[in-house]
């Protein structure tokens, strides 16, 4: 898609995935989108129901997801909080994510901590704002919020005893050569400290990805619409395989029907192996070259007085 015009015209591979991605997410779609919203009082049975129905109707639990680099972008040390928008503007997202142990009946894996990291309407990373995301957009400085330039739209979240993490943020913009998409982490045996999540190991390194009818209307909004050039979309992008949902992804919800405006709520169950390690160091698991003006040293502006100082680890892949 260039600017606001895009090939409406859907190719195989975006048919299988838009029609069957859920179905290698081993059953759990609508059960798992149940238990995803329920209210506090009602998870428990839903996060059952959902384990049961996967296990019923496959005869096992469900595909592992898969795994992919962490990109150029990763910083340590992103705080333990629920909304990580920090007044970053852009279109509401409330993200639902279920960790299960695919390898043990996807039973729930309570206290994991789950860390996502995406770039704002224009493409901006926190800790790298001078990086150029390809196209015509605004200095990040632009923007008008007061957003931490060291730690916006980063954040942990630690699974409750149903497995399920919630973060408020926005629909990420885009940046060369990538698709729309949000990175995260699953962590196991680490603990909350100093504000941050400290020791334990990864087990999943991945992304998450939108559909492209909902991309474009969302980048047609202000203050997406600020951004303009080439926008890569799924079928193009070089990390994700089209998988759908063992891919990485998301199902989307309007808010508001028929205003995307008004923010949408995504949600997906990851299914994890909490014996396996997976760091996404190295551009292991798919990847390319960096988008242009990625960075190789550390990020700019100090870090927060509660967070880590180290360098970020940067890979050669996005």
């Amino acid at each position: 898609m260039t600017g606001n015009h895009r090939d409406t015209s859907i190719t195989r591979r975006r048919a299988l995935t838009v029609t069957g991605g859920t179905v290698a997410a081993g059953g759990l779609a609508v059960a798992g989108y149940q238990s995803a919203f329920a209210d506090t009082a009602t998870e428990s049975t839903a996060s059952t129901s959902a384990s049961a129905s996967a296990t019923s109707t496959s005869g096992s639990c469900m595909t592992l997801m898969s795994s992919v680099t962490e990109g150029p972008y990763y910083l340590d040390g992103a705080l333990v909080r629920k909304d990580i928008t920090e007044g970053k503007s852009g279109v509401p997202l409330t993200l639902r994510l279920t960790v299960v142990d695919a390898t043990d009946g996807c039973t729930p894996v309570s206290g994991a901590a789950v860390e996502i990291w995406h770039c704002d309407a224009w493409g901006y990373y926190s800790g790298y704002t001078t990086a150029n995301p390809g196209g015509s957009a605004p200095a990040e400085s632009e923007d008008g919020s007061t957003a931490n330039d060291s730690t916006y739209l980063r954040g942990y979240q630690i699974a409750n005893a149903n497995g399920v993490v919630k973060f408020e943020t926005i629909i990420p913009g885009w940046y060369n050569p990538r698709t729309c998409h949000i990175h995260l982490k699953v962590h196991t045996g680490g603990q909350k400290e100093d504000g941050t999540y400290e020791g334990g190991k990864v087990n999943y390194t991945g992304q998450l990805f939108f559909d492209d009818d909902i991309v474009e209307a969302i980048f047609a909004l202000e203050p997406y619409a600020k951004h303009s050039g080439s926008y890569t979309e799924l079928a193009d992008d070089m990390v994700y395989d089209g998988g759908g949902a063992s891919s990485g992804l998301l199902t989307l919800e309007l808010v508001h029907k028929k205003d995307p405006s008004k923010g949408y709520k995504g949600h997906l169950t990851l299914g994890v192996d909490p014996d396996a390690e997976n760091t996404g160091a190295g551009g292991g698991g798919g990847g390319g070259t960096p988008p242009s003006g990625a960075p190789s040293g550390a990020p700019t502006g100090a870090p927060p007085s509660d967070a880590p100082t180290d360098a970020p680890s940067a890979s050669p892949s996005s």
